[in-house]
């Protein structure tokens, strides 16, 4: 058994969808909009699976925004939120086989409320809604986020997020990295000690700040701005990538990502009357077949750098941009919404 390289092919991608009782209510027009602008780009390249608390409604959403509707399957479910990413099944593959592996979500550490989320994969298992073996890991508090696999035996990961309170509170590093390497049959684990972007409400995933994209080339985040508040701490990531090695013992080929431009939330301030800062990042990039889809901001020219370097990662994908300002309002992107689900042919 092992976790496949998000570039392996797949079968399908899952979007979870926005509703009223979530907390996009005050935004859920435009987030409609941008959910149904990555269904289109997703249906038109492979199946999509979408998990939604009203189907009928979602169905005329994606009808009347052109939506390959060939392609798309809804399950009706009761959601507490949308990021499929860390609430959705991790699937590893075993002899043509596809394993789903249903982890503990507690919304981030309980920061969030997650008792729909965290029953939306039973609900599909159940339902024998996706193919596959079922396999309960619910003892485990794990999110498709925290953790990057090249697919040959190595995965990346932050010890601020696996090692943060209310997550697997008495397990060490070294626990941790145990329970990994005999869940996915994983050789090593690659741990980054500086990552952090303001804003950010996981802990300081791995898919917002560095990325595989093959198995001997990392793209991340870099910070040029020695006035940036994330200068100091994404230079100290940006050392340690620098220090990681490949299985044979090559350095990563790296590809740095521009720091978008500082984009605040101007609801919602600190202590001081300051908007807080939204973790708004190029690194939460989806890999699909045949495509590359990536964040954008609205700022054209690290929007165009930002898909000018992953060209260069992906020469054999399309890099297609989505305007994911709706989505950082909430203190996610576009990988976060999303969750891929690998071939098993």
């Amino acid at each position: 058994m092992y976790l496949p390289a998000e570039w392996h092919p797949q079968a399908f991608v899952q979007l979870t969808w926005p509703h009223k009782g979530t907390d996009w209510a005050p935004l859920l027009d435009e987030v409609v909009q941008c959910y149904v602008q990555m269904a289109k780009e997703i249906a038109c390249r492979e199946p999509l699976l979408i998990v939604a608390q009203d189907v009928d409604e979602v169905e005329m959403q994606l009808q009347t925004g052109l939506v390959n509707m060939q392609n798309v399957k809804l399950f009706q479910c009761n959601t507490n939120d949308t990021w499929a990413r860390d609430h959705g099944f991790i699937s590893c593959l075993h002899s043509r086989q596809r394993i789903l592996m249903d982890f503990q979500f507690n919304g981030w550490g309980m920061k969030f409320a997650a008792n729909y989320d965290n029953q939306i994969n039973r609900r599909l298992a159940e339902a024998e809604a996706i193919d596959g073996t079922y396999i309960g890991c619910l003892d485990f508090v794990l999110e498709g986020g925290s953790i990057e696999s090249d697919g040959q035996g190595t995965l990346l990961t932050t010890s601020s997020c696996l090692l943060a309170p209310n997550r697997n509170e008495g397990m060490s590093q070294t626990d941790i990295e145990r329970q990994l390497c005999q869940l996915f049959a994983t050789e090593r684990v690659l741990w980054l000690n500086h990552s952090w972007l303001a804003g950010d409400d996981t802990d300081g995933h791995i898919d917002t700040v560095a990325r595989f994209c093959d198995a001997e080339t990392i793209a991340y985040v870099q910070c040029t701005d020695s006035a940036d508040e994330h200068y100091s701490e994404l230079s100290a990531m940006e050392a340690e990538l620098k220090q990681f090695t490949t299985k044979d013992g090559r350095p990563y080929r790296l590809i740095p990502l521009p720091m978008p431009s500082a984009l605040y939330d101007e609801t919602d301030a600190d202590e001081d009357g300051q908007p807080q800062r939204l973790p708004a990042t190029y690194a939460n990039f989806l890999i699909m077949n045949g495509a590359v889809l990536v964040p954008t901001y609205g700022q054209k020219e690290n929007d165009a750098l930002a898909m000018k370097r992953l060209s260069s990662a992906f020469p054999d994908r399309e890099i297609v941009g989505i305007d994911c300002r709706v989505l950082i309002r909430q203190h996610g992107s576009l990988h976060c919404c999303t969750m891929q689900y690998p071939a098993t042919e």
